[in-house]
């Protein structure tokens, strides 16, 4: 490796150090400080935050500080619009599938309803719940459609109930706002939701909150299985440790 390139890369890692420091710190910093702590000559900083500046990498704030720039924001949101929630989803489903033995979904809310945009299944048993992808359900018979309802403003739920009139599709399906009502509170406070035969006779389905870097909630994934097979107490903390993984990977940090 030549003198030229050594010197272009030693470069470049400074740079880094200097953005890094910036990231850490809560306020705009000095040059004195953010060449000690990287261990740079003064004129060597402000050097390479010359350039950063120019850039928009770096902003000078009051007094001659220093900060990130907001080219930084720009970049992150080209990164947040690739990052697409089935591809980070889908290894994490696989592994699930193969824990439970049973059929893994991926959906997202569409208005009053959930989509089915991937699903995943072990073929170890003859008898599997298959949700299709593209098909839909309302969200008050789904465990994924009761993790989204949950969000919503109570006047949001109301609307939603004046919309959709609550149609039941079995005889287990939440009929009335008041029992819709108890049902939202508790998959508030105990994180994942139940979906007890609600949408078909025999299946019943498991589902925890995928969220993005923002915190909100992007998707739902969850374990649809016969009503004989489910096993609530060990399937449960798989999923909601699957859906926090698979949101950490989104940039989501509890």
């Amino acid at each position: 490796m030549s003198e030229e390139n050594k010197a272009s890369i030693q470069v470049i890692d400074r740079m880094m150090q200097l953005i890094d420091r910036l990231a850490a710190s809560g306020a705009p910093a000095s040059l004195k400080s953010l060449a000690e702590e990287c261990g740079l000559h003064p004129s060597t900083a402000h050097r390479i935050l010359g350039v950063m500046v120019r850039c928009g990498f770096a902003d000078r704030a009051e007094g001659g500080a220093y900060r990130l720039g907001m080219r930084f924001l720009e970049l992150g949101n080209v990164v947040r619009s690739r990052i697409n929630v089935r591809e980070m989803a889908l290894p994490f489903m696989r592994e699930l599938a193969h824990a439970t033995g049973e059929t893994v979904n991926l959906s997202v809310r569409q208005g009053d309803e959930i989509m089915y945009v991937e699903r995943t299944a072990e073929n170890r048993s003859m008898m599997r719940v298959v949700q299709m992808v593209g098909a839909r359900a309302p969200l008050h018979i789904t465990a994924a459609g009761k993790l989204f309802l949950c969000r919503d403003e109570p006047e949001a739920i109301r609307a939603y109930v004046a919309r959709t009139g609550l149609r039941t599709h079995t005889h287990n399906s939440l009929a009335g706002i008041n029992a819709l009502t108890r049902e939202l509170a508790q998959v508030r406070q105990q994180g994942f939701a139940l979906d007890q035969e609600e949408a078909e006779v025999g299946v019943r389905c498991i589902a925890a909150a995928i969220t993005d870097d923002s915190g909100t909630m992007i998707a739902a994934l969850s374990v649809s299985a016969p009503a004989d097979r489910q096993k609530p107490d060990h399937w449960t903390p798989l999923i909601r440790a699957a859906a926090g993984r698979i949101s950490r990977a989104l940039g989501f940090a509890a």
